[in-house]
């Protein structure tokens, strides 16, 4: 495995709970998997809060060792250290990749320890158009790196499942593939209410009822619909369906539980069975498989059970290297993993239609990745303004018209 395209194994020092979670996350999310924490005695490179005591009490005993490994400091301040690299707080992406670039660099051999001690007293703090360049690249290299893994020794390696890079949709292509609801506009503010659907009328409902039990079993079990049958295999958490994708994905489009709901039904299969040969592309995750039945029944619509006047949240990143990725799928998850949103904010704030968040938060619904908050104390702080990326968006104009009429 070439070393250099794998993700960097980091180890965090002197945060609490909640930071370092935020960088974990951050690190997967926004960096796109360029590094990934790690233990401290498997980490190549380690990562101090150079403004927490215990950050700065651990760094200064760390850096008086004889050998250490590459050191990267998150600070307020501007500090004078030899052999470290300076990445000045609120953290930018572009200069954190532009860090862990570097050290891999180092760790390879392609850049020098003469070189390191130059560059670091200037920190990551500038904006230069080199350096904007070179994170774009490390950006597009690791996406690139996750999405275009080939492997080719075993049978096993050769499941979709597992390695098949993770397909994505543009907004060109999205309404074509994904399909529409007759009578419904769900880019319309004025039908949001109605712009939901009932996952448990469609396949992805009695999907996730079947892996639901064939977990809690620990059992290989068949989802029987009167088509063709689904066969689940919990523990290594995979399914198989022998019918090819145009075919699944009109099957999860419709309304099948006034149809084929009295035909559905689980049952338990043989050993004999479930170890019969079977087609290995025919295989899929189980997460990947539900994820993306639940973006044909969404059809650009949200789950009823979501309130669609109430902030939502992600709780965890989701896998995009496995997962069928909608339009902007990354950007709404960046924003949301900051903290809860209502859905048509998160459209607003990022300038796109409400569609492409209805449909992640469906498919990120389906895989319990999304929560939905009722507490008080959930929506005491607001969280922090962006911007969206042109002037006034569709939602922003209706807003500041509805405001104009209420004053």
């Amino acid at each position: 495995m070439d070393k250099n395209k794998s993700p960097l194994k980091v180890a965090l020092h002197g945060m609490d709970e909640r930071s370092y979670k935020m960088m974990t996350m951050y690190l997967q999310g926004p960096c796109r998997g360029a590094a990934v924490v790690v233990n401290e005695p498997n980490a190549e490179c380690d990562i101090f809060d150079g403004d927490s005591i215990n950050g700065k009490k651990f760094l200064t005993e760390y850096l008086q060792k004889d050998e250490h490994r590459p050191i990267i400091v998150l600070s307020l301040n501007d500090q004078q250290l030899d052999n470290v690299f300076l990445i000045k707080k609120p953290v930018k992406t572009d200069d954190m990749l532009m860090a862990l670039a570097d050290i891999k660099g180092l760790l390879s051999g392609n850049i020098t320890q003469a070189v390191i001690k130059t560059v670091t007293p200037l920190g990551y703090g500038s904006d230069s158009e080199s350096k904007i360049n070179k994170a774009e690249k490390i950006a597009s290299s690791v996406e690139g790196e996750q999405k275009l893994k080939v492997f080719i020794n075993t049978d096993e390696q050769k499941k979709s499942s597992k390695h098949q890079a993770a397909m994505q949709l543009n907004e060109k292509g999205f309404s074509a593939f994904i399909g529409s609801v007759t009578g419904i506009d769900v880019n319309d503010p004025k039908q949001f209410n109605k712009a939901n659907y009932n996952p448990r009328e469609y396949f992805q409902g009695y999907v996730d009822s079947a892996f639901k039990v064939s977990r809690a079993k620990a059992q290989v079990r068949q989802l029987n619909s009167g088509w063709s049958p689904l066969i689940i295999f919990p523990q290594s958490d995979e399914v198989w369906l022998d019918v090819d994708e145009s075919q699944l994905r009109a099957f999860s489009g419709l309304v099948i539980n006034n149809t084929l709901g009295s035909k559905m039904s689980i049952t338990p299969l043989s050993l004999e069975v479930s170890s019969m040969d079977r087609a290995l592309e025919k295989f899929y995750s189980m997460d990947a498989f539900l994820w993306k039945v639940a973006c044909w029944a969404s059809k650009g619509r949200y789950p009823v059970n979501i309130d669609i006047n109430q902030p939502v949240y992600l709780k965890q990143w989701p896998n995009f290297t496995r997962l069928l990725v909608t339009p902007h799928a990354m950007r709404i998850a960046a924003l949301l993993i900051q903290g809860p949103r209502t859905l048509a904010n998160v459209a607003e704030v990022l300038n796109i239609k409400p569609q492409y968040v209805f449909v992640f938060i469906s498919a990120a619904c389906a895989l319990g990745l999304v929560g939905q908050t009722r507490r008080d104390v959930d929506v005491l702080v607001h969280p922090s303004e962006i911007k969206s990326t042109k002037n006034q968006g569709l939602l922003s104009r209706i807003l500041s018209v509805l405001r104009g009429k209420k004053a």
